[in-house]
């Protein structure tokens, strides 16, 4: 059944994850947010209780307004780097699994504002974690960092956990720190008996429908050909492990379902989530299977942009740790990511007023459908 043709089906998804979200008190940070909306969605087709703590979606038009989620889910309005706020949050819903998603995310951004993006890597990651420490009832915790959390040095090879950590950049700089904090709070005290279980994520370049962040590839060139325009890109030669934002959290969900239920997953530990290695891509690459989806697209390189602001060339990651504890693998090849995030923008701006909270429900179907036929454990219901 191709995607968005009917509703969402019965498919036993609430089971998936060995049924641990159904009926649990989930709380998501960041939850306006491109990934935090998607993974809101999909917690609410798992039978879970979802609240959010995040401050207003960052673009407009924006995945949480667009399908609807501030009436689907709990909303805290507020910011991670107030601690009061947060802790107030986390008191009035009793979080019984808690994500980490809340933060300034945009390497470009770092560069103009490195105060704010240091200070909402560092400390808002810092203040979710006190709240684990000092808030009882959480079991479970996933906090959400990036690929960029490692010393990229160019080579060739995936990046693994054991890895050196930091960054040249304001915004990786800020992940690696995030990481260190979170590698103090492992063992300075989630490691005694009755603490919430935690660990980190590392994932990174994301793409899928609904996000409109500004200076990333795919929302760029949405907003370009959707008008007829040539989209502009700084560094075409650049490589990438593009992946839909359902492979990642997939990760996520399954990591804190393990953490939950105390199964061989390590506690105190971290995971790469990233694409097969065929899934590494330039991103003139992505903007030519993407464009051939679309009518009147175009592109033109603005090679000052990137000497301007340098970013890295080269960047994967070895997720060989999360297959071998978790038996997490990606389920989707480079075209039918690309098909996946191209059809959800199609129908936006299709202007048939197509119900997108559906159809992203659809999405997640299809990918889980995937997943089921590659024998994946976790989509088994």
């Amino acid at each position: 059944m191709e995607v968005g043709q009917g509703a969402l089906e019965d498919l036993g998804e609430a089971l998936m994850f060995g049924n641990v979200y159904a009926g649990k008190r989930v709380l998501v940070t960041g939850h306006t947010g491109f990934k935090g909306s998607w993974l809101g969605t999909w917690l609410r087709e798992l039978g879970a209780d979802v609240a959010g703590y995040a401050l207003d979606p960052p673009s407009s038009p924006s995945m949480f307004e667009v399908c609807g989620l501030e009436s689907r889910i709990r909303h805290y309005h507020g910011d991670v780097r107030d601690l009061a706020s947060l802790r107030k949050a986390f008191l009035d819903f009793q979080p019984e699994i808690v994500f980490h998603l809340a933060a300034q995310a945009l390497v470009r951004s770092a560069y103009q504002d490195p105060v704010h993006t240091f200070s909402t890597n560092l400390m808002g990651t810092l203040h979710v974690l006190e709240c684990l420490r000092t808030v009882p009832g959480t079991r479970a915790a996933v906090i959400i960092t990036s690929d960029k959390c490692y010393r990229n040095v160019e080579w060739t090879w995936g990046y693994r956990e054991c890895d050196l950590l930091g960054g040249e950049d304001p915004y990786s700089g800020s992940k690696g720190g995030a990481e260190l904090i979170a590698y103090s709070y492992f063992h300075s005290f989630f490691a005694q008996p009755g603490m919430a279980r935690v660990a980190t994520a590392r994932a990174g370049n994301v793409i899928g429908g609904g996000d409109w962040a500004r200076d990333r590839i795919v929302p760029d060139c949405v907003r370009a050909w959707s008008q007829g325009d040539p989209v502009v890109i700084r560094s075409p030669g650049a490589t990438r492990p593009w992946q839909h934002v359902l492979e990642p959290l997939s990760g996520y969900l399954l990591l804190a379902s393990e953490l939950w239920s105390g199964n061989a997953v390590p506690n105190l530990s971290s995971y790469n989530f990233g694409p097969d290695a065929s899934v590494n891509q330039p991103v003139l690459e992505l903007i030519a299977r993407f464009s051939r989806h679309w009518d009147r697209a175009g592109c033109t390189v603005d090679s000052a942009g990137q000497a301007n602001r340098p970013e890295a060339t080269l960047l994967k990651l070895c997720c060989d740790k999360a297959l071998a504890d978790l038996r997490w693998g990606a389920t989707l090849s480079f075209d039918e990511t690309v098909r996946l995030t191209s059809l959800w923008y199609k129908e936006y701006y299709s202007g048939s007023g197509t119900d997108m909270q559906a159809f992203s429900r659809d999405q997640i179907r299809v990918y889980c459908d995937q997943a089921r036929a590659k024998g994946l454990p976790w989509s088994q219901p």
